[in-house]
């Protein structure tokens, strides 16, 4: 793994004046700084937004068209299926617009492409099976802005449809993303990256524009605005499945919807957090990130995602017991299964492609639904561009994960000529194309990036919010950098330093030996405990006999047997 570099953030404002106005010390006020926010009403959002300051949800585009069609549709007894996706984003949003429609009394039902017999978003399979089942409207979620012929199949049997999407847009001019936006030709299309949109804060999921759509449904229905607030988790599950940035409005869906996950009224949801073992008053986004939504993916890489909308929608007590069961093993299953790919990934990358720009790993035996988190390991592991394919039905499917360096989307666009179907965002994509191309495809994406990427692109770094002496170190410190939570995309956890600290003592702790216990002792002499979740006895190795260290850390306060004290856990260390 490349030694990552340190860097310290160096971005300027009145940091005094911030934290008068706010009552906080200037220390967080940095921090928020270092977020990107300098507005003083942005850095007020950011501290104390409320549901209250949330988008208009009429200004984006197509929004009071599509409401007004479903609402025709739902009065005239007409049947409206859902087609969503087999992801967390997916599934949140289908189970939002099933939800919603289902409560204006609307004929509805909902389908989810199969991740392996179908691929990602709406076939023509579908519409076919629509029209057969005498289906009006389709309504898209997650899916749909990419599908020109697809719906425009769906014209041609006569349905109507709506799009809702967060997805990327294709351009006429491929190669200039100026070019002229090519849109399926729906009834409406709900979608925040539309040139034309109003709409403030692009950067939000499908289960938002979603979440959006049901707010002006329940609005125009007269239904109370408690009842679209008690949907909001959903929301903010979906937000942070689909890895969009903590901020802005993102921020406020996560701050509100974690607050109310103590007290969800949806079953499945507190089947799914008493299985995991988490406590439902502590939720964080990280326990959404990487327990709770790994559960809600599972049942869609492995088998169907319906059993993860199933569970969602169950109202049954043994039944939501057994699918929360079912999905918590399955995820089990799917992470033993994930450990033995990225062994495979990488020993073919050490051997075959240390030199690559790009690196394409072809494992035909990977299960495909894998292939993205993968791609996402070999990415962390090189900090480099990294794309995984797998023998599918009839082809090779791959998913790609980026650096910042590098936009997945457009790299694609540049080889469409070797893809059979592709889609995705500048950090990460999906894509499909034929055996005996998986060579040309490495080839190229190489002798594109050979120019476009240098070595200081792979290099990793690791940012510091502030160069802070233990002095600065106090409970009610810790206490206002709760502030800043929800920690994640976009809004990542406040790094500290500080260089030359002698090392007291460190010893391995923990049945399996993974935590280092140290007592670390400043220039001026302030001492502080530490703890560094990291091999025991790698660290005493690399360690040896030196005593001086600089580190990278994060305060908290450490509980036993009734005494509080204060600790760091160390991040990142270098040895003198």
């Amino acid at each position: 793994m490349t030694e990552a570099r340190w860097m310290l953030y160096a971005k300027k404002a009145d940091f005094n004046k911030i934290a008068e106005k706010y009552h906080i010390s200037p220390v967080t006020a940095r921090i928020i700084r270092n977020r990107g926010l300098e507005d003083v009403e942005d850095i007020g959002r950011y501290l104390h937004g409320s549901v209250e300051q949330l988008h208009d949800p009429h200004l984006l585009p197509d929004m009071d068209r599509a409401v007004e069609i479903l609402g025709q549709k739902a009065a005239e007894g007409r049947r409206i299926r859902i087609v969503g996706d087999y992801d967390i984003d997916g599934v949140c949003s289908t189970y939002l617009l099933y939800r919603a429609l289902k409560r204006i009394g609307a004929e509805v039902d909902y389908e989810i492409p199969d991740r392996i017999k179908d691929g990602y978003g709406i076939n023509e399979l579908i519409i076919e099976a629509a029209a057969e089942d005498g289906i009006d409207t389709i309504l898209t979620c997650d899916n749909g802005i990419a599908a020109i012929s697809q719906i425009a199949r769906a014209k041609e049997l006569g349905m109507t449809v709506i799009v809702t999407d967060h997805h990327d847009i294709l351009t006429e001019d491929s190669e200039t993303p100026e070019g002229r936006e090519m849109l399926p030709p729906a009834d409406a299309v709900v979608n925040p990256k539309r040139r034309d949109s109003l709409y403030p804060f692009p950067d939000i999921c499908g289960g938002m524009v979603a979440y959006k759509l049901v707010q002006v449904l329940y609005e125009v229905h007269k239904i109370p605005g408690e009842e679209w607030l008690g949907l909001l988790e959903i929301a903010a599950i979906a937000t942070v499945g689909d890895v969009m940035k903590l901020q802005g409005e993102n921020r406020i869906i996560v701050k509100e919807g974690l607050s109310r996950l103590e007290h969800t009224s949806n079953l499945g949801l507190r089947k799914l957090i008493e299985k995991n073992n988490l406590q439902a008053g502590n939720i964080t986004a990280y326990h959404i990130g990487f327990v709770i939504g790994p559960c809600l993916n599972a049942s869609g890489r492995l088998q169907t995602a319906k059993i993860a909308l199933g569970l969602l929608l169950c109202e049954d007590e043994p039944a939501a017991d057994r699918m929360a069961e079912e999905l918590k093993a399955l995820n089990d299953q799917r992470k033993d299964m994930t450990q033995e790919g990225i062994e495979q990934a990488a020993a073919m990358v050490d051997e075959l492609y240390r030199e690559d720009k790009v690196l394409v790993v072809f494992l035909p035996d990977c299960h495909e639904s894998l292939a993205g988190i993968v791609a996402g390991r070999l990415r962390e592991r090189y900090n480099k561009p990294s794309y995984v394919l797998t023998r599918a039905e009839g082809c090779v499917k791959g998913s790609g994960r980026s650096i910042e360096a590098y936009h997945m989307f457009q790299s694609l666009v540049e080889v469409q000529d070797l893809l059979l179907k592709f889609g995705g965002h500048p950090m990460a994509a999906g894509f499909s194309l034929e055996d005996k191309d998986v060579d040309e495809f490495r080839r190229r994406l190489n002798e594109n990036a050979r120019e476009r990427l240098t070595e200081e692109d792979f290099i990793p770094k690791v940012w510091i919010d502030v160069a802070m002496p233990f002095e600065y170190i106090t409970e009610p410190f810790i206490e206002e950098l709760e502030l800043l939570e929800p920690y994640g995309q976009g809004n990542e956890k406040p790094q500290f330093a500080q260089k030359g600290l002698f090392i007291r003592s460190a010893r391995v702790m923990g049945r399996n030996r993974n935590v280092v216990r140290v007592s670390l002792v400043n220039e001026r002499g302030t001492a502080m405990d530490g703890v560094i979740f990291t091999e025991g006895d790698l660290f005493m190795e690399e360690m040896g006999d030196r005593r001086v260290m600089d580190i990278i850390y994060y305060p908290g306060v450490n509980e036993y047997n009734g005494n509080r004290n204060l600790q760091i856990v160390v991040k990142n260390w270098k040895f003198h």
